[in-house]
């Protein structure tokens, strides 16, 4: 009986955090006009991880770090050729003008995921 209980509680825990890393979406900041979206980097998590802009204007992130887990060390956008240092307690900020589609930005390691879609 307790194999079985142990058995049925692992397979809740993968359940658990396979929902939590891949399944789970966060609700979109979405961002004013001319304005700053504060990105929050800390617990291993972008916050928000999902933002909403204009395709083809301007858009700030400002991105703070306070992680100092040296996966944190660097924001990545791929797709769009763009990589930051981000120091520790200091505010980075980075200006994109955003092709329509969705842009994946992580840490150098891709464990920190967010992403930024431009509508």
């Amino acid at each position: 009986m307790s194999l079985l209980l142990f058995n049925v509680l692992g397979v809740v825990l993968i359940a658990f955090i396979a929902w939590w890393f891949w399944l789970s979406a966060p609700k979109a900041q979405r961002a004013l006009a001319r304005g700053v979206i504060d990105v929050l980097v800390e617990g291993g998590v972008y916050t928000p991880a999902r933002i909403e802009v204009a395709a083809g204007q301007p858009v700030t992130l400002r991105f703070l770090r306070k992680d100092p887990s040296p996966c944190a060390e660097q924001v990545v956008f791929a797709d769009l050729g763009i990589s930051h240092e981000l120091a520790l307690n200091t505010p980075q900020e980075i200006t994109i003008t955003p092709s329509p589609g969705r842009h994946e930005f992580t840490c150098q390691m891709a464990m920190y995921r967010g992403t930024l879609i431009a509508r």
